[in-house]
C-alpha cells in the first residue's frame, strides 16, 4: 500500500527533499547528507605578537624558565665566586711576597737572629706597597723585628702548620699574610698586614658583571623561548581554542582555521585530530538535523499507522488543488468525509491491536479504490478524507460507490471476520465553496446528516444541512445563556393512586422560558427542540443537576406546608447524565443540601441506559437505591430490556409510555402491550404507573387491568409550582381536576 500511495501523492520539487519516503517494509530511508566542505585550508592561522605576549600560559612557562635560568646561574656564581676570590687572594699574596723579598737584605747571613729587613726598607714597603706592617721571626718563631701596624700573632706556628697563612678582615679590606721560610727561601717567618680593598672591588665587579650577563642571557633565552612557544605551542593551542569556540557557536557550520604549517609532532597531530572531530561532528549534526526535520515533517503530516497523509497535509493539498486546478483550470473537486460505522465496537471487543489492523486494511482498500490523482488522508481514529479531481465526465457518485464497494467485502484479521460499514459526506468545489476549511466543514456536515439518517449511506452537502447545523449551534449558545441566566423553570404534573384517588406525587418537567422582544416578553421553547441538543453537547449534565436540586427544594417546601404524600417528586435522569456524571455523589449531596427525605424522591431512567454496560448500570442503581430514593423505568416498552436483567434491577415502578395508553382502546397491539406491562410489573412486585391518560375510557381500561397509578391531561397538565400548591389544596381525592385554578405568576 505504501508503494502504491507514493504514486498517488507526489511531492512538489521544492518539498521532496524534506519528506521521508517509506519503503515496502515501512522503514525510513535516509537521505544522503553532503559533508561539510573544508574552508580553512586557504585561511592559515597566524598568531599575533599581542596574542603571544598576552598569553597567560606563555607567561607561566616563560617566567618559570626565566627563574630557572636565574637560579642555575646564581648557583654557578656561588660555585665560581670562591675560586675567583682565591685567585685574587693568591695574586695579592704573591704581590706581597715579592715586595717583602725586595725589601730584604740580599746577603744571606749566617746568623739568623738578625732581621733581614731594615727599618728603612720597612718604611719603603709601607709607602710604596699595600703593606701596612711587617713582623719578622726566626725559625724558632722568635720576633726579630716589627714595623708599622702588626697583625695579631697568636697561634702563628699553628696557622702555618694548618696552612692558614692568609686571614681576611670581615669587610675584606685588610688581609694578614704569613710567609713561611719555604715561601721566602730564607730562614725567617714574616707576617704581613696589608690593605686588600682591591679584592673587595674585584669581587663586587665580578658579581655585578656576572649578574648583568645572567640577566641578559636569561632575557634572550626568555625571548627565544617565548617566540618558540608562541610558534610551536601557543599558536596551535590558540587555534584549537578558536576552532572549539567557533564549533560551540556554530556547531553545524563551523569556520575551521588551519595552522600555517601542519606538523607531525604531538601538538600538530592533536590539532589535526581535533579539527577532524569538529568537522565530523558538524557533518553528523547536519545529518541528524536533516533526519529530525524529515521525521518531524512526517509526524506532522502523515499518519503513523496507515502512512496516509493526516488532516494537516490534506488541507494543504486541498488548498493546492483549489489554486492549481479549480482557479487556474476551471476544474471541479469532490471532497469526501468518511466515518466507519460502529468501529468503536471492534476496539472494545477485540482490542486496539486488531482495530489497528482493520484500519490498515481499510486504508489499503481506499487507496486502491481511488484514482492516482486522489489524496486520501486519515483525519482521526475512524475518519478518513478523500480529495478527488473530477474529470469532465466524472460523477462523484461513482467514487462514493467505489468506497462502499471497498467496504463491502469483510476484513479478515487473525482468523476473525469483520464487516465494517461507512457513512460518507460529500461536498463539491467550487459549488459548495472555494475555501478549503469551508469545503471540509461542508463535507463533515453532510457526513453528520448521513449518520443521523441511519448510517452506511452517503449524503451530499446542501445549504439546508448548514442551516440546520447553524440552528443547532445557536440553540447550544442559547442553552448556555439560559443556564447562566436561570431561564429554566420546573412544571409539575400530578400523579394519582388509581384505586384511592389520592395524589401520590408529581413528575418534574423542565421548561425553558426564553425572553424575547415580543409583547409577552418571551416564549416557551419546546423540550423536543432543546433536550436533544443538550444531551448531544453534554449540557444536560449541569441542567439535570439544577432540575434535581430545584425539585428537591420545592418538595421540602411542600412538606413544610403539610402536603405529605403529595410532596413526592419524580425527576427524569438522562442517559448522558447517568453515565457521564457521578450521579450517586450528586444525588447524595443534593439530599443533604436540601434536607429532603429520600422517600419523597423518585428517579426515572429510560431503558436506553441498560444498553451499554449492564454491570455498571446495576451497580449504580443499587447505590442510588441504598440512598433511600425510589427508582422507576420511564417509557417502559419503547426500548429493549432483557427480562433476565430486569429482575436484577432495584426498580420500584414501571411507567407505561403514553403512546401505548393513547392508542390502547383503538389498537389491539398497544392494548396487548399495556396489559403485558401491567402483568409483568405485578409479577415482579413493582408498581405500575400509566402516563398520557386523557379520557375516562382510558381510566376505566387501566382500572380494569389493575394499573396502580396514573397521570395525564385528564387530571392536570404540567403546571408551575405555585399552581401545583393550589391544586393540592383544592383537590378532592376523586380523580377529577379542580373546577378552576387561580392564575399564579
Amino acid at each position: 500500500m505504501q508503494m502504491r500511495y507514493a504514486s498517488l501523492f507526489k511531492q512538489p520539487e521544492s518539498n521532496r527533499g524534506s519528506i521521508l519516503e517509506s519503503n515496502s517494509q515501512g522503514t525510513d530511508t535516509e537521505k544522503p547528507v553532503k559533508p561539510m566542505p573544508r574552508q580553512g585550508r586557504r585561511e592559515a592561522f597566524r598568531v599575533s605578537a599581542l596574542q603571544i605576549w598576552g598569553s597567560r600560559i606563555g607567561w607561566k612557562i616563560t617566567i618559570r624558565a626565566f627563574l630557572t635560568l636565574i637560579i642555575i646561574q646564581m648557583l654557578a656564581l656561588a660555585v665560581m665566586l670562591p675560586h675567583f676570590q682565591n685567585e685574587n687572594i693568591d695574586y695579592i699574596k704573591e704581590t706581597g711576597r715579592i715586595a717583602v723579598l725586595s725589601a730584604m737584605d740580599g746577603t744571606i747571613r749566617s746568623d739568623s737572629n738578625i732581621s733581614p729587613i731594615s727599618e728603612q726598607s720597612a718604611a719603603t714597603l709601607a709607602a710604596r706597597t699595600p703593606i701596612l706592617g711587617v713582623a719578622v721571626y726566626d725559625l724558632e718563631y722568635n720576633l726579630l723585628s716589627a714595623y708599622g701596624t702588626l697583625p695579631p700573632l697568636d697561634d702563628l706556628q699553628q696557622k702555618i702548620a694548618d696552612g692558614h697563612s692568609v686571614t681576611l678582615s670581615r669587610r675584606k679590606d685588610f688581609m694578614d699574610v704569613v710567609y713561611a721560610p719555604l715561601d721566602l727561601a730564607r730562614p725567617y717567618t714574616i707576617a704581613v698586614h696589608m690593605r686588600s680593598e682591591k679584592l673587595l672591588t674585584a669581587l663586587q665587579n665580578y658579581i655585578t658583571n656576572n649578574g648583568i650577563i645572567m640577566l641578559v642571557l636569561s632575557g634572550l633565552v626568555t625571548i627565544v623561548l617565548m617566540l618558540s612557544i608562541g610558534r610551536w605551542l601557543l599558536e596551535p593551542v590558540i587555534l584549537l581554542r578558536n576552532n572549539l569556540i567557533e564549533a560551540a557557536k556554530h556547531p553545524e557550520t563551523p569556520k575551521i582555521q588551519y595552522p600555517r604549517v601542519e606538523t607531525s609532532d604531538e601538538v600538530g597531530v592533536a590539532l589535526k585530530i581535533a579539527n577532524d572531530l569538529i568537522r565530523q561532528n558538524a557533518a553528523n549534526l547536519l545529518r541528524l538535523r536533516s533526519q529530525a526535520e524529515d521525521r518531524i515533517h512526517r509526524l506532522a503530516y502523515f499518519d503513523r499507522l496507515t502512512n496516509l497523509p493526516n488532516r494537516s497535509m490534506f488541507m494543504e493539498k486541498l488548498e493546492e488543488y483549489i489554486k492549481n486546478h479549480v482557479i487556474k483550470q476551471d476544474k471541479r473537486l469532490a471532497i469526501m468525509a468518511i466515518d466507519l460505522d460502529n468501529f468503536k465496537d471492534v476496539n472494545d471487543t477485540m482490542g486496539h491491536e486488531v482495530g489497528d489492523k482493520v484500519l490498515e486494511a481499510i486504508a489499503y482498500r481506499f487507496v486502491h479504490a481511488m484514482p492516482d490523482n486522489a489524496v486520501i488522508s486519515r483525519a482521526s481514529a475512524d475518519e478518513f478524507n478523500v480529495l478527488v479531481l473530477l474529470g469532465d465526465k466524472d460523477r462523484p457518485q461513482d467514487y462514493v460507490n467505489n468506497i462502499f464497494e471497498a467496504l463491502e467485502e469483510p476484513i479478515s484479521i487473525y482468523q476473525e471476520s469483520f464487516k465494517i460499514g461507512g457513512s460518507i459526506g460529500v461536498s463539491h468545489c467550487p459549488d459548495d465553496g472555494i475555501e478549503a476549511p469551508k469545503l471540509l466543514k461542508n463535507a463533515d456536515i453532510a457526513l453528520n446528516r448521513a449518520k443521523e439518517e441511519g448510517r452506511n449511506t452517503a449524503r451530499y452537502y446542501s445549504e439546508e444541512f448548514d442551516k440546520a447545523v447553524q440552528k443547532r449551534f445557536q440553540m447550544l449558545r442559547d442553552l448556555r445563556v439560559a443556564l447562566d441566566e436561570k431561564q429554566f423553570q420546573l412544571h409539575y404534573q400530578p400523579q394519582f393512586d388509581l384505586h384511592t384517588g389520592k395524589m401520590i406525587g408529581s413528575e418534574a418537567l423542565l421548561r425553558w422560558w426564553k425572553p424575547d422582544k415580543s409583547k409577552k416578553g418571551g416564549h416557551f421553547v419546546s423540550p423536543a427542540d432543546f433536550i436533544p441538543v443538550a444531551e448531544q453537547s453534554g449540557l444536560i449534565v449541569p441542567i439535570g443537576e439544577w432540575v434535581l436540586r430545584q425539585a428537591c427544594t420545592d418538595s421540602v417546601v411542600w412538606q413544610k406546608e403539610g402536603f405529605d404524600t403529595a410532596s413526592r417528586v419524580a425527576v427524569n435522569i438522562s442517559g448522558v447524565q447517568f453515565h457521564r456524571s457521578n450521579l450517586v455523589r450528586i444525588v447524595s449531596d443534593i439530599i443533604q443540601e436540601t434536607g429532603i427525605e429520600p422517600r419523597f424522591l423518585e428517579l426515572e431512567v429510560t431503558e436506553s441506559i441498560f444498553m451499554d454496560d449492564i454491570e455498571t448500570t446495576v451497580a449504580t442503581l443499587k447505590k442510588l437505591h441504598e440512598l433511600g430514593v425510589d427508582l422507576a423505568i420511564d417509557d417502559f416498552g419503547t426500548g429493549y430490556s432483557s427480562l433476565s436483567y430486569l429482575r436484577q434491577f432495584p426498580i420500584d415502578r414501571l411507567k407505561i409510555d403514553q403512546s401505548f395508553i393513547r392508542n390502547a382502546l383503538s389498537n389491539p397491539d398497544d392494548m396487548a402491550i399495556t396489559k403485558t406491562i401491567i402483568s409483568l410489573g405485578h409479577s415482579l412486585s413493582l408498581s405500575v404507573i400509566a402516563e398520557g391518560v386523557e379520557t375516562q375510557e382510558h381510566e376505566n381500561f387501566l382500572k380494569q387491568e389493575g394499573c396502580d397509578e396514573v397521570q395525564g391531561f385528564k387530571y392536570s397538565k404540567a403546571i408551575p409550582a405555585p399552581e401545583l400548591v393550589q391544586f393540592m389544596r383544592t383537590y378532592a381525592n376523586d380523580l377529577k381536576a379542580p373546577a378552576k385554578l387561580a392564575t399564579v405568576k
